[in-house]
């Protein structure tokens, strides 16, 4: 691949994780971290998330549930914002991926799975802490 190649992949895999996680999202500084580079910006973000067969709403509900069936529920909560914020999903549309999710994933992880939710949803309407 050139450099020319590269520096579009990175471009758009850049572009794409802000699309995916926000303008405010953390990156670590350029040259930090270069699995993350390598790995997450340039082959998830710019070769996996921005394919336009499936459009980001779709992936990230496939993510949450990934996420869900490994016990991610930080990163669930990330989701969750994420699509509240750009109106991917209402509230009432987290509390049923929640509830959908739960009968997968077991009644174990009821309470983390519901907790990121409705951080989430706090955090979104601005009526409480993000705990």
């Amino acid at each position: 691949m050139s450099d020319e190649e590269q520096s579009e992949r990175r471009a758009r895999g850049l572009a794409t994780y802000r699309e995916v996680y926000g303008d405010n999202a953390a990156l670590p500084e350029g040259g930090q971290a270069d699995f993350f580079d390598l790995l997450i910006i340039d082959q998830q973000f710019s070769e996996v998330w921005s394919r336009k067969a499936l459009p980001i709403p779709s992936r990230r509900l496939l993510t949450i549930g990934v996420l869900a069936a490994t016990r991610r529920f930080d990163v669930i909560e990330l989701q969750f914002k994420r699509a509240l914020e750009t109106g991917e999903l209402t509230p009432e549309q987290v509390r049923e991926v929640a509830i959908h999710l739960i009968t997968y994933v077991g009644t174990p992880s009821s309470g983390g799975l519901y907790g990121a939710g409705e951080a989430a949803i706090r955090h979104h309407e601005g009526t409480g802490s993000e705990d």
